[in-house]
């Protein structure tokens, strides 16, 4: 039988998930300067002293919510694409797995517009590497999609479709994503192969 010990330390990783996960929603509601520590531990039933068994401050809070999720989402974006039969269906992998991400977490996206300035200088360069490296990984399948595209112009196309599937904490209703879910991802395709 597990001792009480062992039960705390392998709760932990699954606690520290639901701290940030809480937090995300919290951020997005009220952004990192209205939301104390003691209002996140109290959303997952610990006190606010308790979380600093989990994160050393708020701030950590904020930086494993978001250097985690730029992380998760290039590594998605690289297992779709490395598992992606063609170019043609990288891309579409692409679009319908961020389509999905935006739906399903419009408020990490609110945190990221409003809070990135709120991270430490080499917080804020991880973040930004993941998203360059994310970037370039879909500019990487658009150009073999479509030969005639220099970077350059793959980038741009890029960054507005991504700025495109990234309004929906603004436009889309969430009880309207599985609505919403197929008229973007068909604006998206529309709009990165648009003239091409």
């Amino acid at each position: 039988m597990a001792s009480t010990t062992d039960v705390r330390r392998r709760a932990r990783p699954h606690r520290r998930d639901q701290l940030v996960t809480a937090a995300a929603r919290l951020f997005a509601e009220r952004g990192f300067h209205g939301v104390s520590i003691e209002e996140i531990g109290a959303s997952v039933g610990i006190s606010g002293p308790a979380v600093y068994k989990h994160f050393p401050s708020k701030d950590a809070v904020l930086a494993a919510l978001l250097v985690g999720v730029s992380r998760d989402l290039l590594e998605e974006g690289r297992r779709r694409v490395a598992n992606a039969p063609s170019p043609d269906d990288a891309l579409e992998q692409l679009l319908a797995f961020h389509a999905d991400f935006a739906l399903a977490r419009p408020e990490l996206i609110r945190v990221q517009d409003r809070d990135l300035g709120n991270l430490s200088a080499g917080e804020a360069r991880t973040v930004r590497r993941f998203q360059r490296a994310y970037v370039e990984l879909w500019v990487d399948v658009l150009v073999r999609v479509v030969a005639s595209l220099d970077l350059d112009e793959a980038r741009t196309r890029i960054h507005a479709v991504l700025g495109l599937l990234n309004s929906t904490p603004h436009s889309v209703p969430a009880h309207a994503a599985s609505h919403a879910r197929p008229i973007l991802v068909t604006m998206a395709r529309a709009a990165i192969l648009a003239g091409a």
